[in-house]
């Protein structure tokens, strides 16, 4: 898919929505990440992967010609580094993907502490040290774009998803807090709250290609990792100019019915 728009994209440029942009993904090692870097590098992109999965993340940055940095997202003082080692090398960030997260499954009554606060440390305190760390970057830039990922679970209610859950709700309120702070200057800042994806993290909970694999969502089927891809690569980009503090889904419209966790209803036979 190539995106177009009346600002300063013609045709002959529109699949390379992110020319010469310097985007920094975090958790870009593999699954959303890697596809998220893989459609930012295809779209013109100077890209920066950053994981804890070293092995993993040299191997997609050899991949796609990008730079890897070992990061841990929860420390400021790495992410003071990534950002340094970014403007050192390119001069200058114009694009962030807050992608790095950890998921748990347990009931409130079941889930440690210990896990909770985990969860909450990579997933919302690590989005909140990217959001500071290249805030300065990127007004130096003269703007920005920042795609910070929620999830389903930050717009409506799963059981069993206590630390993940509350942590994707504070993703997605941030997120609105940055876009009203950041945008004089020029920096949009965004969420996106993907489905059932099937990652290599997802795919530990039995998530699978294909069609008639998902029945909470109308259209019957897990998500692709590309798919999400598509979507933030269209915030990084100028076509999304006036996209600001907004929340996209991307689930096949199972939010649409507010999270149901019944199957959509089916029409009768022959109608």
């Amino acid at each position: 898919m190539c995106f177009s728009s009346h600002i300063q994209i013609t045709p002959e440029r529109a699949c390379r929505v992110l020319d010469g942009k310097v985007v920094i993904i975090t958790g870009g090692a593999r699954g959303m990440g890697a596809a998220t870097a893989r459609r930012c590098a295809n779209a013109g992109a100077r890209v920066v992967i950053t994981d804890v999965l070293v092995e993993e993340g040299t191997a997609t940055a050899k991949e796609l010609d990008a730079r890897f940095i070992a990061h841990d997202v929860t420390s400021q003082d790495e992410w003071a580094a990534v950002v340094a080692q970014t403007l050192e090398e390119y001069g200058r960030v114009e694009g962030l993907v807050n992608n790095a997260g950890i998921a748990s499954l347990a009931s409130i009554e079941e889930q440690s502490p210990e896990e909770f606060q985990q969860v909450l440390q990579v997933n919302l305190v690590g989005t909140f040290l990217g959001l500071k760390a290249v805030a300065g970057a990127m007004r130096a830039a003269g703007g920005g774009a920042i795609v910070n990922l929620s999830s389903v679970a930050g717009l409506f209610a799963l059981p069993m998803t206590g630390g993940y859950g509350a942590s994707k709700w504070g993703v997605r309120g941030l997120t609105k807090i940055a876009a009203l702070e950041f945008g004089r200057d020029r920096i949009r800042v965004n969420s996106v709250h993907p489905g059932m994806i099937v990652t290599p993290m997802t795919q530990s909970f039995g998530a699978v290609s294909g069609e008639g694999t998902f029945g909470l969502s109308p259209v019957g089927r897990w998500g692709e990792a590309e798919e999400v891809a598509e979507a933030i690569a269209f915030l990084l980009s100028d076509a999304a100019s006036y996209v600001n503090g907004a929340e996209l889904a991307i689930d096949g419209g199972w939010t649409a019915g507010e999270g149901s966790l019944l199957p959509p209803p089916r029409p009768p036979e022959g109608a």
